[in-house]
């Protein structure tokens, strides 16, 4: 073989071990979306599971709050109904805010308040609410990391041969990302 022949061949190989390291990278990002999704529905089913042993301490002290109860029991129903990721969030959003505000209510019932069970409950559910919430954050990143590399010059070639198509990063409506009106929020739990 010709020296010429030695280089050709020298370059294909170079230009396929450089494919092979592009794809695999496509490949282990598309992955980490997989998995973390995998991770955000293990916390949403393990606050899913969490629930109806907080409910069943509460309704002892809260027949007043029996209306607040029955919306989150409702809406944890509901919330596997969801198929997306994003529709599953939105309703996780939804029993975060419920949640909270029974935890709000607390304060009216010292005897709850002081109660271990509940307070261990309470805890380890604010302890999923802040491991959804970094879930969502490392989802973001990596959803974020995917997109560059199918934007990116030459893992775009190989990302539009395999048909990947961006992927959505969590947000939140515009009316969340305005200023609570704390007034007008306590106003609402009054009444």
């Amino acid at each position: 073989m010709s020296t010429g022949t030695y280089v050709f061949i020298g370059i294909v190989l170079v230009f396929l071990i450089f494919m092979i390291v592009i794809y695999n990278s496509l490949i282990y990002r598309k992955n980490q979306i997989e998995n973390i999704k995998g991770s955000i529905d293990a916390l949403l089913k393990k606050r899913y599971d969490l629930i109806p042993n907080l409910v069943s301490a509460v309704k002892v002290y809260m027949d007043y709050e029996s209306k607040l109860l029955k919306e989150i029991v409702s809406l944890r129903s509901a919330l596997y109904g969801e198929k997306s990721i994003e529709d599953r969030l939105k309703a996780s959003d939804r029993l975060s805010e419920l949640i909270e505000r029974l935890f709000v209510n607390f304060e009216n019932y010292p005897d709850l308040k002081a109660n271990n069970s509940i307070l261990q409950l309470q805890l380890e559910l604010s302890e999923i609410e802040e491991q959804i919430s970094a879930a969502r954050r490392a989802y973001n990143q990596v959803v974020t990391d995917f997109n560059n590399a199918l934007e990116m010059f030459p893992s775009n070639i190989i990302a539009n041969i395999l048909g990947y198509k961006r992927q959505k990063v969590f947000s939140i409506p515009q009316e969340e990302k305005k200023n609570i009106n704390i007034k007008k929020l306590f106003d609402s739990h009054e009444s």
